[in-house]
């Protein structure tokens, strides 16, 4: 199925590089937001998961991702009226939003504050927001990068993100397969935008700019319960924070072969959006 890319020109003169799969312009939409590093690009297995069930993808690259233009300094909740130029761009009223580890937390911005635009969410191995209540690092293999986040862009800038020391044997094996694209991408991705992933990781590591309890829609939260990346006790916070939510846990699962479970969170989707 062909694809179509655009170049989005924003109100505040940034762009952002978008795509969209040429589904049926009356197939319900789901906005993909990439975890870091990525490009923003559309991946063959998310496309895989999404066509047989009559579900068109669009995704976009963050700033400094993919050809968008930076913002140093942007926080988690800046994503949500990004998506909105996007959402715009194509033409779509409404769409889900499903993000896939630091995606998640932009998913859910959409939803905080586009409630009018954003049907429900599906946070994949997604974070927590960090905050006096929450243990946020316990359990990450390497957090380094992110604590030196939390002292500001130019701390975090100093240090080596050293995520992939979280991966288990199962997460090499779906990037080894199925999966492949992902970790294609993700290579590239962190060699072109390192910019990316620095403001990726300061957003995470200060305020979101919203409040979980802000969430209406229905939440889909999966994680694998063996995540040393971000461990499984984020979802379980964001389950306690979040209004209307619930938890799929995967106890063999790592931080990227989780990701075998996005056919049936898709499924889930489908349902909800009846």
């Amino acid at each position: 199925m062909a694809t179509t890319s655009r170049t989005i020109t924003l109100p505040d003169g940034r762009t952002l590089r978008a795509h969209a799969d040429d589904a049926s312009p009356d197939a319900p939409v789901v906005v993909w937001h990439h975890g870091t590093p990525q490009s923003g690009a559309l991946l063959e297995p998310v496309l895989a998961a999404a066509r047989p069930r009559g579900l068109r993808v669009v995704s976009y690259g963050r700033p400094s991702y993919g050809g968008s233009t930076p913002a140093p300094g942007r926080d988690v909740a800046s994503a949500a009226w990004d998506v909105a130029a996007v959402l715009d761009a194509f033409e779509v009223p409404r769409a889900a939003s499903v993000g896939a580890s630091g995606g998640g937390p932009h998913a859910l911005a959409c939803a905080a504050l586009l409630p009018e635009r954003t049907a429900a969410v599906v946070s994949i191995a997604g974070l927590a927001p960090f905050d006096d209540g929450f243990d946020w690092a316990a359990g990450m293999a390497s957090d380094v990068a992110l604590r030196a986040a939390v002292s500001g862009r130019e701390a975090r800038d100093g240090v080596e993100d050293g995520s992939i020391a979280g991966f288990v044997d199962a997460d090499w094996q779906v990037l080894e397969g199925a999966w492949g694209a992902l970790g294609a991408d993700a290579g590239p991705a962190g060699e072109a935008w390192p910019d990316g992933a620095v403001d990726d990781d300061v957003a995470y590591a200060s305020p979101w700019g919203f409040s979980p309890a802000d969430v209406r829609a229905p939440v889909l939260l999966v994680h694998g319960g063996r995540d040393g990346v971000v461990p499984a006790t984020h979802s379980r916070r964001l389950l306690a924070l979040l209004p209307d939510a619930q938890l799929w846990e995967r106890p063999h699962d790592g931080h990227v072969s989780v990701l075998r479970a996005l056919p049936v969170a898709f499924d889930w989707l489908v349902d909800v959006l009846g």
